[in-house]
């Protein structure tokens, strides 16, 4: 029998499957996986559970998994984050950040096709989707160097362009993978395909929609490739989504120094989300170099929000991780490809 490479949680269920697997023994294997563990439990060893064929079959299985990502380089920031620069099994390269309380940032594709003109990860184009597994497998590699109790899916990569992989990882996790559903986070720069969906799976996971304008022509600008939405409909597809599972909205809003950071757009924000179950991120841009953007200055940042905030929209000023490791998603990916691949 012909062996499945092994990129999607599926492939690997069927793996197990030809070696005599059923449904327990999938699901005890996929849980020491994704929670880091011994197939060894304290009331049963392996031996006296999986069948013969399905133990002879777990080192090599093993392995194949562990090669799904490899560390490749970390870069620590004094906030307690870390870049780490994520190698798969075929050489290609994607990012994830460790996050400081637990949490953890995971990429969703090779590069990404909706070219944000102030993300990195937009200029390199689409190279390919990430198989459901090797979604997980960054999961399984972060656990190995700490705790992760959350997982936003807002690295490199667009979900909504890779929508059955991610669902795929997104139920292994909270399952599985012994995540809460509220604390598997999905970014999107909005998609209908996401709000569709994501209320059918039996994991629910909160939602993070990109939104940095309020205007449609300049978001247009800022999105050239998202579906063209406009900010108030997406608001509404979102505030569904939010009364739907009980999980507010969180808006992501990149701060740009004299393009997004206006009292024009706050008083668009305000009215935008006003009695909405909604938050507001607000994320310093992480420089780039060779892009024309700089961070709003912190004194600005904060005067947003605490404006946004007095008038009753909730609003959070995060502090971008791995700004003083130049950390901006895909830069640690640029700087090890070569200058005619990044």
């Amino acid at each position: 029998m012909p062996t499945l490479k092994i990129t999607r949680i599926e492939a690997i269920r069927q793996r197990l499957r030809d070696h005599g697997a059923k449904p327990c023994h999938e699901q005890r294997v996929l849980q020491a996986w994704a929670r880091v563990q011994s197939v060894d439990t304290r009331r049963r060893r392996a031996e006296d559970f999986l069948p013969l064929r399905v133990r002879a079959l777990l080192p090599a299985l093993t392995a194949e998994l562990g090669a799904l990502a490899r560390l490749r380089a970390e870069h620590p920031g004094a906030d307690g984050s870390a870049r780490l620069l994520v190698e798969l099994a075929d050489g290609q390269t994607v990012e994830s950040v460790l996050l400081p309380q637990g949490g953890l940032c995971v990429s969703t594709q090779v590069g990404c096709a909706v070219g944000c003109v102030f993300c990195m990860t937009g200029r390199t184009g689409l190279r390919r989707q990430l198989g459901s597994a090797e979604i997980v497998a960054q999961v399984v590699l972060a656990r190995g160097l700490r705790a992760v109790a959350r997982v936003v899916f807002m690295g490199m990569g667009e979900p909504a362009h890779n929508l059955t992989n991610v669902l795929a990882a997104i139920e292994l996790l909270g399952t599985s993978g012994a995540i809460g559903h509220k604390d598997l986070v999905v970014s999107t720069v909005g998609d209908r395909r996401v709000f569709e969906r994501l209320p059918l799976g039996p994991v629910k996971p909160a939602l993070a929609i990109s939104l940095h304008s309020t205007r449609a022509q300049l978001r247009a600008q800022l999105l050239p490739r998202a579906p063209r939405i406009d900010p108030a409909e997406l608001v509404e597809l979102g505030e569904r989504y939010a009364r739907a599972t009980g999980y507010p909205i969180q808006y992501q809003w990149t701060l740009l120094a004299g393009i997004n950071d206006t009292d024009a757009e706050l008083d668009g924000i305000a009215s935008l989300l006003a009695g909405k179950y909604a938050m507001m991120n607000f994320i310093p841009y992480n420089s780039n170099d060779g892009l024309p953007f700089t961070r709003t200055a912190r004194e600005r940042a904060a005067a947003l929000a605490g404006a946004l905030q007095r008038r009753g929209i909730v609003t959070r000023l995060r502090n971008s991780a791995g700004q003083d490791i130049d950390g901006g998603c895909g830069q640690l990916r640029a700087r090890a490809l070569p200058p005619d691949a990044a």
